[in-house]
């Protein structure tokens, strides 16, 4: 599982030119599971989201985690971090996850980041989704389990 993190001043997604997520401060985090992925890495993965300290604090020194900078998420589907890009000049897919097993981790990952009390606002899982960020740094990590 991967988790692509920006520090954003804001961020929205929208579907057919419907808003349907949106966050001011926080951070956009770009979701890829891999069909190999369980509860126990998505679990961690969404600890190390909550607790990646990439916000300054009082002396400009990025030390504290999103919910200490009083942040949300935007969490977002992406399925094209799962490829395998090693070989050729056309990504492979076969260590994405099946449609269905990436949709219930996905939730599950917003749900349990959820019940950590952040805020969160998510996507629309395998829509065509138009995402807006203004990336604050920028500041930008790959988390991976």
């Amino acid at each position: 599982m991967k988790a692509l993190i920006q520090r954003v001043s804001s961020a929205s997604v929208t579907v057919d030119q419907q808003l349907v997520g949106a966050i001011h401060t926080g951070l956009l985090v770009l979701l890829g599971v891999e069909k190999d992925d369980t509860e126990l890495q998505l679990k961690k993965l969404a600890d190390k989201v909550l607790k990646y300290r990439v916000f300054s604090d009082e002396n400009g020194k990025m030390n504290l985690n999103v919910q200490q900078a009083g942040g949300a998420l935007l969490v977002v589907s992406q399925f094209t971090l799962a490829a395998d890009t090693n070989s050729g000049l056309r990504p492979s897919f076969s260590t994405a996850a099946v449609p269905d097993t990436a949709m219930k981790l996905y939730q599950d990952f917003v749900a349990y980041c959820r019940s950590c009390g952040i805020e969160v606002a998510t996507g629309q899982f395998g829509a065509d989704m138009q995402v807006a960020l203004v990336n604050n740094g920028p500041v930008t990590f790959l988390l991976e389990t």
